[in-house]
């Protein structure tokens, strides 16, 4: 595995952005961002600027999102050691590996076949064991799996998957960008009852969008 002392030290200055810049204080975060080396998840033509605060193309036209937003969707998971986590949108593996490396027990989904190959040979070359990880639609969830006690949707969806809610655990929170393709808005959802959710709003983001059915 090619993780360098100049990764890691880049690692390191990308923590204390992430840390004095952008505001996260989950320290189990930091430090799960700290271990994940994000550039053997992308091209290698990208390396040099793989701590930089950028998103980059992957396969299937899809993108990794900047550290800065893995590290705020994780941080309002409010995340404990061995919780259920059902991640919609496994795509190079990035924030798979950044939940793993946190210790949640992660279900993972994804419906771009090459996306999948992908994560899953990055993943068990790091020794980053996902709960279980397939190829299909996100829409759809894991019920055999269900119920989770938080869900992370990495792709942006234009309306609600309520399929998704029903597989939450009460007291379990979900969070999911909302909106049309150019721009979605970040949601935390805590399912206070079977029925009844508290919503919380957090500002303005991009995100690819979230596509359902499969494509190999």
């Amino acid at each position: 595995m090619n993780d360098t002392f100049l990764h890691k030290g880049k690692r390191k200055i990308l923590v204390e952005y992430l840390r004095e810049k952008i505001g996260i204080s989950d320290e189990r975060v930091l430090k799960a961002i700290n271990e994940v080396p994000r550039h053997l998840f992308l091209e290698s033509i990208f390396e040099d600027f793989a701590y930089e605060d950028r998103a980059f193309p992957i396969l299937a036209k899809q993108t990794i999102s900047h550290p800065s937003t893995v590290a705020e969707q994780t941080e309002l998971l409010e995340l404990n050691e061995k919780e259920k986590v059902l991640e919609i949108g496994t795509g190079s593996g990035y924030q798979t590996a950044v939940l793993i490396a946190m210790n949640a027990w992660v279900y993972t989904v994804e419906r771009q076949k090459d996306l999948h190959d992908f994560a899953l040979k990055k993943l068990r070359e790091l020794h980053l064991r996902p709960k279980f990880q397939s190829f299909g639609d996100g829409f759809a969830g894991l019920p055999t799996f269900a119920p989770f006690d938080k869900i992370l949707v990495t792709c942006g969806a234009e309306i609600l998957p309520t399929e998704l809610l029903k597989q939450l655990k009460i007291g379990g929170k979900m969070v999911i960008p909302m909106g049309k393709t150019d721009e979605q808005i970040l949601y935390r959802f805590t399912k206070i009852s079977e029925n009844e959710f508290e919503k919380e709003e957090f500002g303005a983001y991009k995100f690819v969008p979230m596509l359902g059915n499969t494509n190999t």
